[in-house]
């Protein structure tokens, strides 16, 4: 493979990386080309969410191609372009050949919930200290236990537990990791649901893998009062979903928050103040969990 470099600013990015993709462009990337210096820019997103900007000020736009002669091609292509006068090009280059798959699994190692409960991919050992496990690889859905909300909700659970018999619900389930985890610390009946069909599929393959049972579908699919609410999902849904979601919740039942900033808090628990009284019960880089007792 090769790769092809560019310099573009921030209003091209998306003018730049359109033209790549439809120069047979294997994939293409964008860095902040001042990242390590005292120009660097922070970009600050939240996870299912749209980026902030489309890139930087001074930003890199990184194309791979599968010979030399489509990159080089590339770039004749795009300098002739009018829109192509405030860019440039950095340089081309030989991608050396990897085990891209062995390369990628590098990168996800277990991820720690507690001393004793870890995230494990498939092609790892468990720890020797890991009493409890969830075997998950990364996939289309979100939740892999590697962002901090999803972390803050499997301790919230493992340190709770659930008396045999417990209703759980897990309200936009991604990979289904919280179900899983609530399966896993003795929950009874689980519903986990999602508004993507993909979504929906991951968790109940994730389930079968980790030899657990539950209901994966569709919102409809939720019905009648849990013990337990858990939804990790995004501070502006979960504002909309308040007063579903506190329904849901059996009297003296349990909810559970996530995907909240700190800088956010108040206006969660404003927004939940008809029917329930939110406190902060875990924080980690940022983001908040938040719990009430309905």
């Amino acid at each position: 493979m090769f790769e092809l470099r560019l310099m573009a600013p921030e209003e091209l990015v998306e003018t730049v990386s359109d033209a790549l993709d439809a120069l047979d462009a294997l994939s293409v990337s964008v860095e902040d080309a001042d990242a390590q210096t005292d120009a660097e820019q922070a970009l600050f997103g939240e996870p299912g969410m749209p980026p902030p900007k489309e890139g930087w000020q001074r930003s890199r736009v990184i194309a791979l191609f599968s010979t030399e002669q489509l990159a080089r091609e590339a770039a004749v292509v795009l300098a002739a372009q009018e829109f192509f006068a405030d860019c440039r090009v950095l340089g081309l280059a030989d991608v050396p050949e990897q085990d891209w798959v062995r390369l990628t699994q590098s990168q996800f190692a277990p991820v720690e919930v507690t001393p004793e409960f870890w995230i494990v991919p498939t092609w790892h050992e468990p720890p020797l200290q890991a009493r409890q496990i969830i075997r998950l690889d990364p996939g289309l859905a979100f939740g892999t236990g590697t962002h901090p909300t999803t972390r803050m909700c499997l301790r919230w659970i493992a340190r709770r537990g659930h008396p045999m018999g417990q209703r759980v619900l897990d309200y936009g389930c991604g990979s289904g990791i919280l179900a899983i985890g609530a399966a896993k610390f003795g929950a009874g009946e689980i519903d986990a649901v999602d508004i993507d069909e993909a979504a929906v599929e991951s968790t109940r393959l994730n389930a079968e893998a980790n030899g657990v049972h539950l209901n994966a579908g569709l919102p409809e699919a939720a019905a009648g009062r849990y013990d337990v609410v858990l939804a990790n999902i995004l501070a502006t849904p979960l504002k909309v979903l308040a007063p579903l979601l506190c329904d849901y919740v059996v009297a003296g039942g349990a909810l559970v928050l996530a995907g909240i900033l700190e800088r956010q808090a108040d206006e969660l628990k404003l927004a939940y103040a008809p029917y329930a009284s939110l406190e902060v019960s875990d924080s980690e880089d940022g983001w908040i969990l938040m719990t009430a007792k309905i």
